[in-house]
């Protein structure tokens, strides 16, 4: 497959993966302004944007709907909504002839939605994020067409080497994304829990919960008492959750088998191959006890590192190799 084929397949499906995620997390945080909550809306927001990787440019001052509105239609910033979507479509349309019809018509479909000319009055935009049930019936709309898009991709499209390079972008950057919101609840929720009112920590840990889609999910696995190390136990390492930081490891390192089946293995891809098993192997043996007993945040940390360092081999061996490095294959 080409380089640049690659390249566009894998942040089409990142970016997609990042506006789902935004648009839920706000989604979750509007809601919970509805509710008494022990932690301040400061420190909510603040979490949000760490949750985010701390987005440049963007800063919590003290408006939750100013900050939904910078992150959710804010076209100069490539992490807002509007942002990813904008990116995905323009990635769809490099590759235009390498994915299906109905992909295409799905993602534009969101893409004229979101570019509406009265969403980028600021105005508009603002007053629809603060409306009782603006923000939830828009929010929830963006993150139906992400779900359609993926289930549109499933079914229309060959399950090939280009089919693999989307899961790879899909559950990296789930992984990063699951990895990030747990080191933000880290200090206010692990750290702190013991000295928490409990009908408060309640809403927190649900919000954690909702901020994955995990907590439905959650409670059929264990009942609906919210406990720090059952939740950090399904959020790190159930087996069976797709948002779940093991699952979405082992998904990504499937499709990566996959792909060098199909182009042929070489030591760089062995390379590859270490870095992502380890960061497996990593999840597959661990226990919530032992991550507990140690450094939660350089646990999580240590994850982030690797999922970097799994990018950076994907680009180094897919998309940023050399003529010779071809050759040699």
């Amino acid at each position: 497959m080409l380089s640049r084929v690659a390249d566009s397949l894998y942040w089409m499906s990142r970016y997609l993966e990042r506006a789902e995620h935004t648009t839920r997390l706000l989604d979750v945080n509007l809601n919970l302004m509805l509710d008494e909550s022990w932690t301040s809306a400061d420190r909510r927001w603040q979490r949000v944007l760490q949750s985010l990787g701390s987005p440049k440019d963007i800063e919590w001052k003290g408006d939750p709907f100013k900050l939904a509105h910078a992150l959710t239609f804010d076209a100069t910033h490539t992490s807002s909504v509007l942002g990813c979507i904008v990116g995905a479509r323009e990635n769809a349309r490099h590759v235009r002839e390498q994915i299906s019809t109905e992909m295409w018509h799905r993602l534009n479909s969101l893409y004229l939605q979101v570019t509406r000319p009265e969403m980028q009055s600021d105005l508009h935009a603002e007053a629809l994020l603060a409306q009782h049930e603006g923000p939830t019936e828009f929010l929830a709309q963006v993150m139906e067409a992400v779900h359609q898009f993926q289930g549109v991709t499933d079914s229309t499209m060959s399950h090939g080497e280009g089919w693999e390079f989307i899961q790879v972008g899909r559950y990296m950057e789930r992984a990063s994304a699951t990895t990030m919101l747990l080191e933000a609840y880290q200090e206010d929720l692990w750290k702190t829990h013991d000295k928490v009112q409990e009908g408060n920590e309640y809403l927190e840990w649900m919000g954690l919960l909702r901020s994955a889609t995990a907590f439905e999910a959650y409670c059929k696995v264990y009942t609906a008492d919210l406990t720090p190390e059952w939740i950090l136990e399904f959020l790190l390492l159930d087996d069976k959750f797709p948002h779940s930081l093991r699952f979405s490891v082992e998904a990504m390192q499937r499709a990566l088998v996959a792909v060098q089946e199909v182009s042929g293995g070489s030591v760089r891809s062995e390379t590859l191959s270490r870095i992502s098993g380890r960061l497996r192997a990593t999840l597959s043996y661990s226990s919530v006890d032992e991550i507990l007993e140690g450094d939660v945040i350089a646990y999580l940390r240590e994850i982030q590192h690797h999922c970097r360092e799994i990018h950076n081999a994907i680009y180094e061996l897919y998309v940023d190799y050399s003529i010779q490095a071809a050759l040699a294959v």
